[in-house]
């Protein structure tokens, strides 16, 4: 079975493609070739490999055009206060108790992916100003990663809005595409099992490892000055784009139509102005562009597997292995979905790639519905958190680290991957025993 294993064109594939992304390789690059590999080693040609890949790439056409419609979105809410006045309102919150402060961090960070999709862009803008009452109450900002890291994943892995809307479509589409029949309100009951998983990990961080105080270097930084903030038309265009966007996912539960209509009453009550219309779109594309264009790639890539003759020896082979423990089946594919999200970086691209590899493996093993959703979110969800190069660890730094008294690697990463994607893995398999 190990040569078997050790042979087979989709691992091949998958290694290399991971390995690549590792070692900083271009990510759209790295599936690219990856996809190349799989072709070749399945006795494809290279140009029905890259007719494939094209073709499967349609598959995540709804998913790359919310990406860039959010984007957009996003780029106009930062083109405003609205941010920082939506934070000013909410101050009470933060109080001068150390834990309260910190949970109320997490709280507040959870809104960034439904609320206000302005994803991890509000941290330098909150942050900042509050690191001179972190120094005072000595809370180590480890604590604080942590806490934020928290309201900016686990969001999009429980509530179908926003974020989470494109990722849990992401789910049923390509749990659908590949034999599984689910429903989005299945994905969206199953996936609330995670928030054990990352309450686990925020409790550890907070309440025992980094609940000592921690001694900083006093810094003089430059503060947005909170009093002088005011909702003028501008920000009251916007906030109403997004009411608009947000009652339109309820009702319709489809974001791209949603993120357009937002979009376009920002426009018409001049959120943005006319004549920025193409700056702002410009922005929101290199904002959430490459993502989009990762998940679409990592479709096509997906279906370069699914049309190999190698699925078949895959799941023979793995599948009598994994008969003898359900327990360890899970840990491993968990693994796998972390090894190929850190090295892609992006949880959303990853889907496509693992539900083409566990779907055929958890259906012959006799998984139910549930838990194939929740192995599947699960795994695509770890290495989000701890990745050096992921948007929520990089947004995470620049927020701790305006003062230069927080390192990127020591203090955001590392205790982030520990606590999430440690916590996800064990306490994750654990819990789909019982699924």
């Amino acid at each position: 079975m190990q040569m078997t294993l050790l042979t087979n064109p989709i691992i091949i594939s998958v290694v290399v493609m991971t390995l690549l992304c590792l070692f900083r390789f271009n990510v759209l690059l790295s599936l690219l070739v990856a996809a190349l590999v799989a072709g070749f080693l399945s006795d494809f040609t290279m140009l029905h490999t890259m007719d494939v890949l094209i073709e499967g790439m349609k598959g995540n056409l709804k998913t790359a055009l919310s990406y860039i419609l959010l984007g957009a979105i996003a780029a106009a809410i930062s083109k405003t206060h609205l941010t920082a006045y939506l934070i000013k309102l909410v101050s009470h919150l933060i109080s001068h108790k150390k834990y309260l402060l910190i949970l109320s961090l997490a709280l507040l960070s959870c809104f960034s992916q439904n609320l206000v999709p302005i994803h991890v862009a509000f941290v330098p803008i909150l942050i900042p100003p509050l690191l001179a009452l972190f120094n005072k109450l000595k809370i180590d900002r480890r604590a604080v990663a942590c806490a934020l890291t928290f309201g900016l994943t686990t969001p999009y892995m429980i509530l179908p809005l926003g974020y989470g809307l494109i990722f849990q479509n992401l789910l049923v589409e390509n749990l659908v595409k590949n034999g599984v029949l689910v429903e989005l309100k299945d994905v969206t009951n199953t996936m609330y099992f995670a928030v054990i998983c990352m309450l686990v990990g925020l409790f550890l961080a907070v309440f025992v490892f980094y609940r000592k105080p921690r001694e900083y270097k006093e810094t003089q930084i430059a503060n947005m000055d909170f009093d002088k903030l005011a909702m003028t038309r501008k920000e009251w265009a916007v906030l109403a784009g997004l009411v608009l966007t947000l009652v339109c996912q309820i009702i319709t539960l489809n974001l791209p139509l949603s993120g357009l209509l937002g979009f376009l009453l920002m426009v018409i009550l001049g959120g943005v102005e006319y004549k920025k219309v193409n700056f702002v779109f410009d922005d929101g594309i290199k904002m959430m562009g490459f993502i989009a264009f990762v998940m679409l790639v990592a479709a096509g890539y997906g279906e370069v597997l699914n049309q190999s003759k190698a699925m078949d020896v895959l799941v023979s082979s793995v599948v009598p292995w994994m008969e003898y423990s359900k327990f360890l089946a899970i840990f491993f594919m968990l693994i796998i979905g972390l090894i190929i999200t850190m090295g892609i970086g992006t949880s959303f691209g990853t889907i496509p790639i693992i539900a083409t590899l566990f779907c055929p493996i958890c259906l012959q093993l006799g998984f139910n519905p549930a838990l194939i959703i929740f192995i599947l979110g699960v795994a695509g969800a770890l290495g989000d958190a701890g990745s050096p190069a992921s948007e929520t660890t990089l947004g995470v730094s620049v927020g701790l680290n305006a003062d230069n008294n927080h390192d990127h690697i020591k203090d955001t990463c590392i205790p982030t991957f520990i606590f999430y994607n440690g916590s996800l893995l064990f306490v994750g398999s654990l819990i789909a025993l019982f699924l």
